[in-house]
């Protein structure tokens, strides 16, 4: 026991430090920092701790035990994110964390009104919202936008906060607008009760943020108080850390298991990194590249199935699919990921003459599984509940969490008691509120798009500047969900992309989920892109090395991870679509084009690569990744002769399968 609480208060200092760092770089971040804090026995923290155990005892009797109406299970879910928001998060600088301001409860207020309201008059208001309403509807539902489009700005900044102004002034002057942007403009009493509504704040993306991700983020919530996310660092640490860049290779697997309980890059970095980085500057790598490789690898994380980012449970609601079937066809795409960065840590290992851990340094296996590996059980209930039975995500969430805390019960120091239990189930629910706060601006921006028939003409505006050529539409794409992902988090801006973005790309014959799938990479990428990168400015605040060029250091190492989406648009055997000699022809062809393309980047291969091999070793991948099999097999030639003549130029090659 106290060694486990010695470990526990390490990793909180870690936290506490990279905070600061974050704090000075003003970087605002969803999991970390710039939140409120209150004495541990004051009124406020004791109400903060009950509306938290209430919301999240209200979500589990709805989504377990009795479904209610969807607009009071909705409305009320953002109504407890947004209490709990508008405590937590201030909306401005001050000195006094301690202080709620009266601006604070007004707010409060605002959001709760309308709440009462609807439920008191619904059998009425159901029937007039967005079409006759009255002066008290249009005042009612001004007030939950204008909550909502606040709670927005506090908890991801004023990015998504301008563009879902900017949505709000369209859906009313539209009629001023030119060309294909034009609509008949709406008058401002049926847009906004139209947006407080089914198909506005309560639509889709609140809908996902409800069902879904909720409990998933409880499921982490408990994963963290168990200790689990620790034993998964030294579970990885023991499989890769001997090898070759054994650190990194750390990171890799240690990444992967944290995505399964985090759909964040940057809360991946921040457990994972605070181990990991210190080990990979410890093994010789510089420190702008340590911190580049914890960010690609802990953004993979969010497309890392089962649970993936909480995106994708909202990819599985539009595209009308069980989650299960949208995390079966990312897995092959996910493991190129991983691989892509496993070849390109490795072969930068190799270049640079890095070691892995000594084994003195290492945590010893057996005693680590014999301790805590029953931790491990929880993930696999997570696993065979969502891909072999196929049961709904909240099912297999909640049985991940009852399979969680009944396997803490196998050792005293991870064992969750009625205390433990209890202050996990409060602490869970604050960690939703951001993503609830997301989801229901993104919903506002959705609702618009659907009154003013926006979300059809984007697919002819892309349709249109793209000539009707695939690959300038997916470029386009790309684009749009890396600016709009840099300024929000990776759920709001895959919610807009998909509205606007993923019709164009299904007219031009690309596979309903390959579509969706591509805006939900770069979305999730947009971590890493400066220059606002918000998983490599965290690990650059652990790293101690300058956020920019790790940023870049990032986008290099990360460069497979903007391929992929474009080899499983071009290639759909990639998300499990054609048959099966298909399906294992693309995993072949594209694991040796992830192999030639590190090759390319790094500079190695089986040994140093010289210019006219890198060239050749990128034209190869290139080739290699787009499907066919002329350019499969002019890809294999070229990859082949460059092997052929590392050989022998070098008989005893430096290269070892680590």
């Amino acid at each position: 026991m106290p060694e486990r609480k010695a470990n526990i208060d390490e990793l909180a200092v870690d936290i506490k430090i990279v905070e600061r760092k974050l704090e000075e770089m003003n970087i605002k971040d969803l999991e970390i920092g710039g939140m409120r804090e209150f004495k541990p026995n004051s009124p406020l923290a004791l109400a903060i701790f009950l509306i938290g155990l209430a919301m999240s005892l209200f979500h589990i009797w709805v989504l377990t035990i009795r479904a209610i109406d969807p607009w009071y299970f909705r409305t009320l879910h953002v109504v407890f994110a947004g209490v709990l928001l508008f405590l937590l998060i201030p909306g401005w600088k001050q000195k006094d964390k301690c202080r709620v301001h009266v601006v604070d409860w007004i707010f409060v207020g605002i959001l709760v009104a309308p709440a009462i309201y609807i439920f008191i008059d619904f059998d009425e208001w159901i029937y007039r919202v967005g079409v006759l309403p009255t002066t008290w509807d249009f005042v009612i539902s001004l007030m939950f936008v204008g909550a909502v489009w606040e709670m927005a700005r506090r908890a991801t900044g004023l990015p998504l906060a301008l563009l879902t102004a900017a949505f709000i002034l369209y859906g009313h002057f539209g009629s001023y607008m030119p060309g294909l942007f034009y609509h008949r403009g709406y008058n401002w009493e049926r847009m906004i009760t139209y947006l407080f509504s089914l198909d506005g704040i309560l639509g889709l993306p609140t809908q996902a943020s409800a069902h879904y991700i909720f409990l998933f983020v409880l499921f982490g919530a408990f994963v963290e108080s168990s200790g689990a996310g620790r034993f998964f660092v030294d579970f990885a640490r023991c499989i890769a850390g001997r090898y070759r860049g054994g650190p990194a290779k750390v990171s890799i697997l240690s990444s992967a298991l944290i995505g399964t309980a985090s759909g964040s890059s940057v809360a991946n970095v921040v457990v994972d990194g605070v181990l990991n980085i210190p080990l990979m500057k410890a093994s010789g790598y510089r420190a702008t590249v340590a911190g580049a490789i914890e960010a690609m690898n802990s953004s993979g994380g969010q497309v890392m199935p089962p649970v993936m980012g909480a995106g994708a449970f909202l990819m599985a609601e539009i595209l009308a699919v069980p989650y299960a079937k949208v995390a079966t066809a990312a897995i092959i795409p996910a493991l190129f990921y991983f691989l892509a960065a496993y070849w390109m840590i490795d072969f930068y290992s190799a270049a640079a003459g890095l070691k892995g851990i000594s084994r003195e340094d290492l945590p010893d296996f057996r005693k680590i599984m014999a301790e805590k590996g029953y931790l491990l059980v929880p993930i696999v209930v997570l696993l065979v509940s969502l891909m072999v039975f196929d049961w709904s995500a909240y099912r297999a969430a909640m049985l991940g969490i009852v399979s969680l805390i009944v396997v803490s019960w196998v050792k005293p120091s991870t064992r969750m008691g009625v205390s433990a239990i209890v202050r996990t189930l409060a602490k869970g629910a604050r960690g939703s509120m951001e993503i609830a706060a997301t989801c229901a601006a993104a919903g506002i921006i959705v609702g618009v798009l659907t009154q003013t028939g926006l979300g059809t003409k984007f697919a002819m505006i892309i349709f249109n500047y793209s000539g009707g050529n695939l690959y300038l539409a997916l470029f386009f794409t790309m684009i749009i969900a890396i600016i709009l992902g840099m300024g929000m988090p990776t759920t709001a801006a895959y919610a807009i992309c998909a509205s606007v973005l993923a019709p164009a790309l299904i007219q031009m014959q690309v596979p309903p989920i390959a579509a969706h799938l591509f805006i939900f990479y770069f979305a999730c990428l947009s971590a890493l892109t400066p220059p606002v990168a918000l998983a490599s400015f965290a690990a650059a605040a652990i790293a101690n090395a300058p956020s920019w060029q790790v940023g870049w250091q990032g986008m290099r190492f990360a460069i497979g991870g903007f391929l992929i989406p474009y080899m499983f648009v071009l290639g759909p055997a990639m998300v499990l679509i054609g048959e099966p000699w298909e399906i294992a022809l693309a995993v072949v062809t594209g694991g040796f084009g992830t192999a030639a393309l590190a090759g390319s980047v790094q500079g190695w291969l089986l040994t140093r690569c010289s210019r006219w091999e890198r060239v050749a070793l990128f034209v190869g991948a290139l080739c290699l990744i787009k499907p066919g099999w002329i350019t499969d097999l002019i890809g294999a030639i070229i990859m082949g002769a460059i092997v052929s003549l590392q050989m022998a130029r070098n008989k005893n090659p430096v290269y070892a399968t680590a």
